[in-house]
C-alpha cells in the first residue's frame, strides 16, 4: 500500500510564474546560477542556488548559505509574488519537449513508506550530498524543490488526469528558455482527491526515478522532527515528501555518456587491440555514431568514430545490474583497459547528459582535454524498475532524464 495524499502548496501568482520556475539546483553551477537570476531576477534560484546573493567565493557550505535560502523563500510571501493555497489538492503537472509531453501528479509521499521498502531506490546516495539537502530542507523548513518518482501506470489514474486537462484550465501555461513548455492544473475536488489516493493506496510501490539525494535528505529530515517531537501522530507535514509522480510510460531517459581523459599509458593501436578482443570494433569515419540498440556504443577517438558491439559471453544475462550497458562498458572497458576503478570518485572520466548530444563529446576529445569518448544506449525504464524491484542498485550515472523538474513552481512548507 503506497500513500500519496494531497497538500497545501505554497505557489507563485500565475502572473509571476513563468518568471520564477528555475532549473533545480543540481544541474548549474555558481556562476551558471548568477547568469540565470541576471536573466531572471525573480527566479527561484535565489533560493536553489542562494549563495548567487552573497559575496564571490563564499563557502557553499556557510551557515550564511542556508540563511540565505530561508530568507529568500519566504520573500516571496512578504511581497506578494507567492501564496500558500488554502486547501490540500494534488496538482496536475505537464512538460512538453520536443513535441513529446509528459504529465505527473504533485502530492505528498511517505517517509514510511521509503524506510520500509513500499518507495524503491535504484543509486546509492553520498553522505556529504545529502548532508548538504538535510541543512537545507531544514533550516528553510521546507521541500523546496520535488522529488521525481514513478510507478506502474495505471489506466484510472491517467483517465481523471486526462479528463481534468480537458476541461478546465491550467494555473500556469508558460515556455522557459530551453524551450521546454511547463502547465499545472489543481485537482482539488474532494471526490477526485479520493479517486488518486485510492489508486495509489492498491500499488505495491512506488519507485525513485531521480532525486535520490533529495529523498533521502527529505526523509532524514523527518527522522530528525520526530526526534523533536516524539508524540507526533505521523500526519505532521515533516512525515511526507514533495514528489512529482509520472506513469512510467510517459517517461523518457536519454543516453548517459561517458568521457575519459587519456588512455591509461596505452598507444592508440595498443589500446584498439585490448578493445578488440571484448568488442567488435568497426570504424565509422568521422560520422558520429549513435548506438541503435542494446549492447552496441559509439567510440570517438583522435578523429575517428567506431562503433563496438559486446562480444557474447562478456556479461553475464542472468543478472540484471550485470546486463545492462553501462556494467558491460564498465566491467569490459573502463575498469581493465583504461583503469577507471571507481567511476563514482575518479577524476579521470566525466560523465555527459545526451541533451548535449554526440557533438559535445567530440568537440571535448578535439580540444586535447580528453582522449575517448563512449556514446551509450541509454537505460530503459524496465530496466530501471526490474533493479528496483529485485533489491538491486544501478551503476553511478546510469540514467539521464529529461526534461528537468522546475523549482519554484510548488513548495511544501512543513
Amino acid at each position: 500500500m503506497a500513500v500519496f495524499k494531497p497538500f497545501k502548496a505554497m505557489r507563485p501568482y500565475p502572473e509571476h510564474a513563468a518568471e520564477i520556475a528555475s532549473l533545480p539546483y543540481d544541474v548549474m553551477d555558481s556562476d551558471e546560477a548568477r547568469v540565470e537570476v541576471g536573466k531572471h531576477p525573480l527566479s527561484f534560484i535565489h533560493v536553489e542556488k542562494p549563495e548567487v546573493d552573497l559575496p564571490l567565493g563564499t563557502d557553499l557550505y556557510d551557515e550564511k548559505v542556508y540563511s540565505k535560502a530561508k530568507e529568500n523563500l519566504y520573500s516571496y510571501l512578504s511581497k506578494n509574488l507567492m501564496f500558500q493555497d488554502e486547501k490540500p489538492a494534488f496538482y496536475i503537472y505537464k512538460q512538453t519537449m520536443l513535441g513529446r509531453p509528459q504529465v505527473g501528479l504533485v502530492g505528498l509521499a511517505s517517509i514510511d513508506d521509503y524506510m520500509q521498502g513500499r518507495i524503491k531506490k535504484h543509486e546509492l546516495t553520498r553522505a556529504e550530498k545529502e548532508a548538504d539537502r538535510i541543512k537545507h530542507v531544514d533550516t528553510c523548513n521546507a521541500h523546496s524543490s520535488p522529488v521525481f518518482f514513478t510507478y506502474r501506470h495505471q489506466q484510472v489514474i491517467d483517465s481523471l488526469v486526462s479528463k481534468i486537462m480537458s476541461t478546465t484550465q491550467p494555473v500556469y501555461d508558460f515556455v522557459s528558455d530551453d524551450g521546454i513548455g511547463h502547465a499545472l492544473w489543481l485537482m482539488d475536488n474532494s471526490a477526485d482527491i479520493e479517486t488518486i489516493e485510492s489508486a495509489f493506496a492498491v500499488m505495491d510501490c512506488l519507485y525513485v526515478a531521480d532525486g535520490h539525494h533529495r529523498t533521502a535528505s527529505a526523509v532524514r529530515v523527518g527522522m530528525m522532527r520526530r526526534e523533536q517531537h516524539p508524540d507526533f501522530k505521523g500526519d505532521e507535514e515533516f512525515n511526507y515528501i514533495m514528489s512529482v509522480i509520472f506513469p512510467d510510460n510517459q517517461l523518457h531517459i536519454m543516453d548517459y555518456n561517458r568521457i575519459v581523459k587519456d588512455l591509461n599509458g596505452n598507444t592508440k593501436e595498443q589500446f584498439l587491440e585490448k578493445v578488440g578482443q571484448k568488442f567488435n570494433v568497426e570504424a565509422r569515419g568521422n560520422q558520429p555514431y549513435h548506438p541503435e540498440q542494446t549492447h552496441s556504443f559509439g567510440m570517438y577517438l583522435d578523429g575517428s568514430w567506431y562503433k563496438l558491439t559486446a562480444r557474447p559471453h562478456s556479461w553475464d544475462e542472468t543478472n540484471v545490474v550485470e546486463s545492462l550497458d553501462v556494467s558491460i562498458m564498465q566491467n569490459n572497458l573502463l575498469h581493465p583497459i583504461l583503469g577507471i576503478e571507481d567511476p563514482r570518485r575518479d577524476k579521470r572520466i566525466d560523465f555527459v547528459g545526451g541533451i548535449r548530444g554526440l557533438e559535445e563529446l567530440q568537440k571535448r576529445v578535439d580540444s586535447g582535454r580528453e582522449a575517448v569518448a563512449f556514446a551509450m544506449f541509454p537505460t530503459s525504464m524496465d530496466e530501471l524498475i526490474n533493479i528496483a524491484d529485485a533489491g538491486e542498485i544501478m551503476p553511478p550515472k546510469s540514467t539521464w532524464f529529461e526534461p528537468k523538474l522546475r523549482s519554484g513552481l510548488f513548495i511544501h512548507l512543513l
